[in-house]
């Protein structure tokens, strides 16, 4: 019954506009008072969500993302996508798509992706004759290939909860992205040539080859993650650190678009970004921790086992609960609730935890541009000034996409610990 107070209250939160982080700790409060159980539980259960030097990683990879971002790397990384892709039919959509898949080792937040990305290119594309709703949908579906490539926030978030290494876990994500991103592109490209959307002109080897050069710092900045984690040169926080290093002496010295008067202001965007994130985080772990008390975790796998023990049929019902939780919940904290509860079910049916990670990932972002919650498409759609309806329905296609590719993921494991297994 307790249980059941506690899922009503957090949905009608949720429902009433309360940010999810409030939703998660009020519904927890009201559950603690019903259940007779003192408060102090809350700073203890907060503490022990946080209490893991590896989530020391998030404010750094967040600073580096925010000092490249005030650097003018989106700038040089339009530049290059379109230089190479622009001379395709929709080139300029193409160019938005590769721009998030280059941009998605900068950040790692779709939602950095979709303001920085669509701020340029969704004028650009609404200027030079592609639909207002296209564009919005185009940007705000290619954003979610930022938390799969690697430096990943919701991966960290899976690597701490599933006591797996990090490293494995942003190679994991690599294809996967990539196959997104490609599938992006496909559909971008068909419905700009039903559409006869407009190309640009192809550019010579030369041109690509110095926007490449201007991007190349930029890039290179996840294969010096990657490399120092797989390598062993440094754990993720740390690597976390180099990455902040790195993106100060790119942005002063290499492009110069950072100015020192600039790094206040980003190491208070930086802080107030990290501590949502941790306030969330350590809430969810609050809400997580009741429902393991009410052993909502044993009653979900028994009930989804119960309907099949087929491996298809398992993670057909996670893959649809993945895609429905993701609609209307944030996916970090979805992550730090869910990722406990369904991860005994997937190791039952032989999923390996680095594979339902990655799983669990791209099913929940895909629900960062679907309504009710989608804040990717909320953001395209306010920079378009289009309707979140229009924006909506023009998603359809994109996400029917990612949608298979979601399925491909699930049901080919290779396409995931193909990678981790060539560094073990």
């Amino acid at each position: 019954m307790l249980a059941l107070v506690l899922f009503l209250s957090f949905i009608a939160l949720i429902f009433l506009g309360v940010p999810i982080a409030f939703s998660l700790g009020i519904s927890s409060i009201i559950y603690l008072l019903l259940a007779d159980i003192g408060l102090s539980i809350i700073p203890q259960r907060m503490f022990g969500g946080l209490n893991s030097f590896v989530l020391l990683c998030i404010p750094g990879f967040i600073l580096a993302g925010n000092l490249m971002n005030a650097g003018g790397i989106t700038d040089k990384i339009i530049d290059f996508a379109n230089n190479v892709v622009g001379h395709i039919r929709g080139g300029l959509g193409l160019a938005n798509v590769g721009s998030s898949m280059g941009f998605a080792g900068i950040s790692g937040t779709a939602l950095a992706d979709t303001a920085s990305i669509g701020s340029v290119l969704i004028p650009a594309m609404k200027k030079q004759g592609y639909d207002a709703d296209f564009s919005a949908a185009v940007t705000s579906s290619s954003s979610t290939v930022g938390p799969i490539i690697p430096p990943s926030l919701p991966l960290i978030i899976v690597g701490t909860l599933a006591s797996v290494s990090i490293g494995d876990l942003f190679l994991a994500g690599a294809l996967p992205g990539l196959l997104l991103g490609v599938s992006l592109m496909i559909v971008t490209y068909i419905i700009s040539v039903k559409r006869n959307y407009p190309k640009g002109e192809r550019q010579s080897l030369s041109k690509i080859g110095k926007s490449f050069i201007d991007a190349f710092w930029a890039l290179l900045m996840t294969v010096i993650i990657l490399y120092g984690i797989l390598g062993g040169l440094f754990t993720p926080t740390e690597a976390s650190i180099v990455a902040v290093v790195y993106a100060l002496i790119i942005g002063l010295f290499v492009y110069r678009g950072l100015k020192v008067r600039e790094i206040p202001s980003i190491l208070l965007a930086s802080m107030k970004s990290t501590a949502s994130i941790m306030i969330l985080v350590g809430l969810a772990n609050l809400f997580g921790w009741i429902l393991v008390s009410e052993r909502i975790p044993q009653m979900v796998a028994d009930f989804i086992l119960g309907i099949s023990d087929s491996k298809v049929i398992v993670i057909l019902l996670i893959v649809v609960l993945l895609l429905f939780v993701g609609t209307f919940m944030e996916t970090i904290a979805a992550l730090v609730i869910l990722f406990p509860v369904l991860l005994p079910v997937a190791t039952s049916v032989g999923m390996d935890p680095v594979h339902f990670g990655v799983v669990m990932v791209l099913g929940l972002i895909i629900g960062l541009s679907t309504p009710p919650v989608g804040v990717c498409l909320f953001v395209a759609s306010s920079i378009g000034r289009v309707s979140i309806g229009k924006t909506s329905i023009a998603l359809i296609p994109f996400i029917t996409a990612s949608i298979l590719v979601l399925l491909l993921v699930a049901f080919i494991p290779e396409l995931t610990l193909w990678l981790p297994s060539l560094f073990d």
